[in-house]
């Protein structure tokens, strides 16, 4: 690997940039916590912080809300995948539809959503208002809303990889519970469920994870007497007096997320989920046999449809309607306008935010998808004590909260650091691009790697052969074969961008506002003005984008699927001698030969 100069420049780059970025702030923050300013050891940090009421409940509030999350988000999870993938229910294609509206907006962007329909200003809210006069406009708020968006929110997993897993649950195996006298909830529990267990198990480590370290729903529903962990690290950093308990909070959420990871991994591993089917058959939806049953099932499936529909469908009819229209919830032919839209691409107060995370999420995507290209392929080429240590050193943003990282790059370069020519990188419009970069390695090489891996070693073998030298085949030979997978990956991490809000919210220049801080802003207060309306023409045009992305990543590998299938079917077909005629023409019949035996 020492004799190639692209990867020994590519190594000393890599150990620079990881010793930098995602050893030192760490160690920032470990010192900001231990180290007192006399250079000893010390515990009044931590001391500080217990002391703390309002700490105590958050980290109380943090691992609640975790908890419950865990199962009211399987539970909703894993019933919308059932009822679209499994159940044989009436309008399931639609119901998808409408449940995959999650996958195309998330974070800031649906809880500011959720609070438009349901807030004091929420077309729901002024419905009940009229048949109930005496309700509290604040009564969607605290831990109660928190869980109901947050659940509703974290859903997009089930739908991308339970759905996935469903469909290779073998059709024998379930058809022969049924003979055997298994009822509907009989065939799910015992055959169905613990089959889906590995997924089950991933998918629950990521909505705890998702609930410890959650931001904008307890920020922005949580009201004062429902806060957790990362608000409170929002809080503590804004003050220099203050960042030693944001820094403790954020070793403790650092803490929880490893003893978590490593638990659930002991827990996944010890059991064994198989189908016990020699010859698989692709499964057919099943009908519930149960009247009841079935009407009750329909009846919560297009209950959860309106939920998950209804606040995009209004942020789309809102967004062409003023301020006046969205205060009073109430919409007529008179109140429809394309000023809103006009403004945010005519006028620099609206495009600018848009542009600003669009350049953030370009150049981002862009440097990470060709950094981990030649890292990927380093490291699953060469394979030695020091690429085994830097791979398991780039997953260090994978086991760490995204508070964490923002904190320590706080904490690290808020003064003239040496490492990056002297330079204070805190305030500025870098940092927040280094730390996006941050994020999305982990994610981009493991996914590259497994494309690198895939490729046949025969290939690049018969290029050498032929004396291609190892640049030009990495150029010209192995990048085209893994480009499809790292388009896909730039794509998602692009769309995952735009509406950033955890990250930027820490680390974004006061001048040089992405979208996620615009929007969060806008709903601070409970009055509706001009800027929430423009706020609903970025929600749109977001939607949009990551509809295109999500089509483009997923629609025309699945149209490619299917066209596969059909393919396949047809020439089953051909070769079948059930589809062809059994009798044969005169002239045609085979000739018998009796000296066979």
């Amino acid at each position: 690997m020492l004799r190639n100069p692209l990867f020994l420049v590519l190594t000393l780059f890599l150990t620079w940039f990881i010793f930098t970025f995602l050893l030192m702030p760490n160690f920032a923050i470990l010192r900001s916590v231990f180290v007192s300013p006399e250079g000893g050891l010390t515990f009044r940090s931590v001391e500080r912080l217990l002391s703390s009421e309002r700490a105590v409940d958050a980290l109380r509030n943090s691992f609640v809300l975790a908890v419950v999350l865990s199962v009211t988000v399987n539970i909703v999870g894993i019933f919308i995948v059932l009822v679209t993938r499994f159940y044989d229910i009436k309008g399931g294609r639609i119901l998808w539809l409408g449940y995959a509206t999650t996958l195309i907006y998330g974070g800031v962007v649906l809880v500011a959503g959720y609070k438009t329909v349901y807030g004091p200003n929420g077309v729901i809210t002024q419905v009940i208002g009229s048949v109930m006069p005496g309700i509290d406009p604040q009564w969607f708020s605290g831990m109660l809303a928190v869980i109901f968006v947050m659940t509703i929110s974290s859903t997009g997993y089930h739908l991308l990889f339970m759905s996935a897993a469903i469909a290779r649950v073998d059709y024998q195996t379930v058809e022969a519970a049924r003979m055997m006298g298994g009822s509907d909830w009989a065939v799910l529990r015992r055959v169905v469920l613990p089959m889906l267990k590995p997924i089950i198990f991933a998918i629950t480590i990521l909505t705890f994870l998702a609930g410890l370290a959650a931001l904008a729903a307890p920020q922005i529903l949580g009201g004062g007497e429902f806060q957790t962990i990362t608000p409170m690290i929002l809080a503590f950093a804004n003050s220099p007096t203050s960042r030693d308990l944001a820094a403790t909070l954020a070793i403790i959420l650092g803490i929880s997320t490893i003893a978590l990871l490593a638990l659930m991994n002991r827990f996944e591993k010890g059991g064994v989920y198989f189908s016990v089917s020699k010859v698989p058959v692709a499964l057919q939806k099943q009908k519930i046999q149960n009247r009841t049953a079935n009407i009750v099932v329909h009846v919560v499936a297009y209950a959860l449809f309106l939920i998950y529909v209804l606040p995009p469908a209004l942020i789309v009819l809102f967004s062409f309607t003023d301020s006046r229209s969205i205060n009073s919830g109430t919409i007529s032919l008179d109140s429809f306008t394309l000023e809103n839209y006009i403004n945010v691409l005519t006028e620099e107060r609206g495009y600018r935010p848009f542009l600003v995370s669009i350049g953030y999420g370009a150049v981002t995507a862009v440097v990470v998808i060709v950094l981990m290209l030649f890292t990927a392929r380093m490291i699953q080429r060469y394979r030695n004590k020091l690429t085994i240590v830097m791979e398991y050193l780039l997953h260090i943003p994978w086991i760490l909260p995204t508070t964490m990282i923002a904190l320590g790059l706080i904490l690290t370069f808020d003064h003239a650091q040496p490492l990056v020519g002297g330079q204070v990188l805190t305030g500025t419009v870098g940092i927040l691009a280094i730390a996006y970069v941050i994020v999305k390695i982990p994610f981009t090489f493991r996914l590259l790697k497994a494309a690198f891996a895939g490729v046949p070693d025969n290939v690049e073998d018969a290029a050498a052969i032929l004396g291609a030298g190892s640049m030009y085949t990495f150029r010209r030979v192995l990048v085209p074969l893994v480009l499809p997978a790292a388009a896909a990956i730039t794509a998602l991490n692009f769309n995952s961008l735009l509406d950033d809000y955890d990250t930027a919210v820490f680390l974004s220049h006061p001048i040089y506002q992405p979208l996620g801080v615009v929007i969060r802003n806008a709903t601070t207060g409970d009055q509706i003005n001009d800027t929430t309306a423009l706020t609903f023409v970025y929600t749109v045009l977001l939607m949009i984008i990551s509809t295109f992305t999500m089509w483009l990543v997923y629609g025309r590998k699945s149209s490619s699927d299917r066209a596969n299938k059909r393919a396949r079917k047809a020439a089953a077909r051909s070769q079948d001698p059930a589809s062809t005629s059994t009798v044969e023409p005169a002239d045609k019949a085979p000739v018998r030969n009796d000296s066979l035996p």
